[in-house]
């Protein structure tokens, strides 16, 4: 009899997948973030790469950053419950319970925090560390339910892998790898404000001070429109200062008028699908861009 009791509860007990742990990690994010990261690691050389600050590099800085996502959606559970796009994730599911989730966070932070201390360099350890905890801390448990400029002050932190690739292989902060941290912190206000007039009414649903809750879609439509004309002009400073050729100049301009295209269309004569198509390209933007910036690092630098 006990047993069949114990068999019937362990059969209504829900199943928590890899997969569900796999998922709070926000993996897409990662994977752009590290792309960005490894783009800082090439062009901080003209030679070959050293594979131990690489692998242990990317480990790590991947490691702290899925620390930070499984945080987030520790924190902003109730949050995400309310709102469409989220409300499946495991922990607000009841997948993941939160003190379970803070214990993977906190295992993925200090294996990624000792590696990059013991193999890499202790600068590259502690700028990680400090951008997970601007994104896990300053942002999510304060920024983001304090202001409708949370994104645009708390982004340093998500723009800072290329810097941090850029450390794995020097051990020094350089003025190039600085300017490949503004490209992306430029970049990120017109990405998020994209999708949040998309999820306009999710976030005010869920008392999350957004922009478009705030002050309206209109004008974050226009602050999209005016920061896709300051990205594109921040964009052009890597080929002005010298650090790279025109394959670049050439790349960023097409993909910055196709940026500026969206962001127009977006603020001029937009219908339903357009902030989400503004959102999409967004992150093709980005990726292509330091696609592009790697490709001219190397091919100038063969020739």
């Amino acid at each position: 009899m006990a047993s069949k009791i114990l068999d019937q509860e362990i059969k209504n007990t829900p199943q928590v997948k890899w997969r569900d742990y796999y998922e709070m990690t926000k993996p897409n994010v990662i994977l752009l973030l590290l792309l960005t990261a490894v783009v800082g690691m090439c062009l901080s050389t003209p030679g070959a790469l050293p594979w131990q600050p690489v692998i242990v590099g990317l480990l790590g800085i991947g490691l702290l950053s899925s620390s930070a996502a499984v945080i987030n959606h520790v924190v902003d559970r109730q949050i995400d419950a309310k709102m469409a796009r989220t409300h499946n994730r495991p922990v607000p599911k009841g997948k993941i319970s939160p003190r379970r989730a803070l214990i993977f966070a906190f295992v993925l932070a200090a294996i990624g925090y000792l590696s990059l201390e013991v193999w890499v360099n202790t600068l590259t350890a502690m700028l990680t560390l400090a951008s997970m905890v601007g994104y896990a801390v300053i942002y999510t448990m304060y920024l983001k339910r304090a202001t409708p400029q949370n994104i645009v002050i708390g982004g340093l932190a998500g723009a800072a892998p290329p810097l941090l690739g850029w450390c794995a292989i020097t051990n020094e902060i350089h003025p190039y790898a600085l300017l490949l941290v503004l490209i992306i912190y430029t970049w990120t206000p017109p990405h998020f404000w994209a999708l949040a007039i998309h999820r306009e009414k999710d976030y005010a649903r869920a008392g999350v001070p957004m922009l478009p809750v705030t002050h309206g879609v209109e004008f974050t439509k226009t602050s999209v429109f005016l920061y896709t004309i300051l990205l594109g002009i921040v964009c052009l400073l890597p080929y002005l200062v010298g650090m790279t050729g025109l394959i670049y100049l050439f790349g960023a301009t097409l993909l910055n008028a196709g940026f500026l295209y969206y962001a127009w269309k977006l603020k001029f004569d937009s219908n339903d699908n357009t902030a989400m198509q503004t959102f999409r390209y967004s992150i093709i933007h980005l990726m292509l861009l330091f696609i592009v910036l790697l490709f001219d690092h190397y091919f100038v630098f063969q020739l």
